[in-house]
């Protein structure tokens, strides 16, 4: 019988507790999270759904109300390896990106929209490290565009 650990962590004086699934062994590989529920986000969360049942990726996604932060603590507590968001960025901005989130790092980087299916597919598959996806894409530090933003342009 094989066991993954449960990792608990503090983080801003919340108590994470997730299954640290390798993500060659998790359920789901990745999960798709628009920021809120703008409808402007829901092309982009369907194009990578589709993108990625096409890749063979298990993914979930989670529309539902609520901040980002709580929904990205629902996936990480049933071990999903990755997450992507969907924000005003990727609304915004060409070409569209988005940020794909390590679990267990919880450091995130900003890559195409298009490229995140294959992505997340070589690393559930083992055949790229999340060093090699940070070396390669830039680290995410924060969102440069806000719907107040845009209301304004």
């Amino acid at each position: 019988m094989v066991f993954f650990p449960s990792v608990i962590m503090v983080l801003n004086c919340l108590r994470l507790q997730f299954f640290s699934f390798p993500a060659t062994v998790a359920p789901y590989k990745c999960s798709v999270l628009p920021l809120s529920q703008n409808q402007e986000f829901m092309p982009f969360v369907k194009e990578l759904s589709e993108a990625m049942t096409k890749q063979g990726v298990s993914h979930k996604v989670d529309d539902s109300s609520g901040s980002i932060g709580r929904r990205y603590a629902r996936t990480d507590e049933i071990g999903v390896a990755f997450g992507i968001t969907i924000d005003f960025d990727t609304v915004n901005k060409t070409p569209h990106t988005a940020t794909l989130r390590d679990r267990d790092s919880m450091r995130q980087i900003r890559a195409e929209v298009s490229e995140l299916p294959g992505i997340i597919r070589d690393l559930a598959n083992g055949v790229m490290t999340w060093a090699e996806v940070e070396s390669k894409y830039p680290v995410f530090e924060g969102q440069e565009t806000s719907k107040k933003d845009t209301a304004e342009e």
